[in-house]
């Protein structure tokens, strides 16, 4: 363990919580970043400690959205608690698909994380949210909060959850895409693709670790500490990005993201392109 490392953490944990929640694709995000800075330790725990440190962002979900998201709060009436119950059935559906999909298909999904299909991802899904938002100049949306939201409806965003296996279609941007795609307003869709990330993350890392333990892996006492350190720090910036993005969209589009997830998209495209070159 050094110095130089535990920057390189540092900056990770940074990416991580400013991008997870933002649909510009943490993934794409994070590999970039590791491929200039590259944190010295094995290609297994890599894999483990770029899907784990999601769960300090994850936690900035829990900690934001604490009494709305607890059934059992001495503040809300009996009607508010079964209100709570019913979007906590909602998010489990939505998550059901995923779940079915991407258990299968784990180990050909990281045979995906490469440069070039992020790259693809990036550009393609910035020019569908341009697109959707030119759609939507003025639309009025018929779902406005996500207590408004339907279980088929939360089925439906569920399915669009599964793009997201694609390495470099970002989560966030998948589900708040589907979601506004069939009729949810902007911050209705941030906050349920929020919300979904809970049991997906969750999940995600639960299985990364186990895989990691079966496989004959064992985490050194500095490898605990960095996966520590990075969830600490994507926890505290995804506190801010939350509240920046749920801001932002009361007075912008997506359409901003989307152009820069087409020139994030470039870049990435251009830096493998120049690597293979090179090499």
């Amino acid at each position: 363990m050094s110095f130089v490392e535990i920057l390189k953490v540092v900056v990770l944990g940074i990416v991580e919580g400013f991008t997870e929640w933002l649909p510009i694709s943490s993934t794409g995000h994070m590999i970039l970043v590791d491929e200039i800075i590259h944190l010295d330790v094995s290609e297994a725990y890599r894999e483990v400690f770029m899907v784990v440190i999601q769960l300090g962002a994850i936690l900035a979900v829990l900690v934001l959205y604490f009494h709305k998201l607890n059934p059992f709060s001495n503040r809300k009436s009996e009607a508010q608690k079964r209100g709570t119950l019913r979007l906590w059935a909602k998010i489990i559906v939505a998550c059901i698909p995923a779940a079915v999909v991407g258990l299968p298909l784990d180990n050909f999904m990281n045979k995906l994380l490469n440069g070039y299909v992020v790259s693809a991802m990036l550009i393609i899904y910035g020019v569908f949210f341009i697109l959707l938002e030119k759609r939507n100049q003025n639309a009025r949306f018929p779902i406005d909060r996500v207590t408004q939201i339907s279980f088929q409806t939360a089925a439906i965003i569920g399915c669009f959850q599964v793009l997201a296996l694609i390495p470099g279609t970002s989560r966030s941007g998948a589900t708040i895409l589907g979601a506004m795609l069939i009729g949810c307003s902007r911050g209705a869709a941030a906050e349920f693709s929020f919300f979904l990330g809970i049991p997906v993350m969750f999940g995600a890392s639960l299985l990364k670790i186990v895989k990691f333990f079966i496989e004959g892996g064992a985490f050194k006492g500095y490898e605990v500490f960095y996966l520590l350190l990075g969830m600490v720090i994507a926890f505290a910036v995804s506190v801010y990005s939350i509240k920046f993005l749920m801001g932002y969209i009361r007075r912008h589009d997506f359409k901003f993201f989307g152009y820069y997830r087409i020139i994030l998209g470039l870049i990435v495209l251009s830096y493998f392109g120049i690597s293979a070159l090179a090499s």
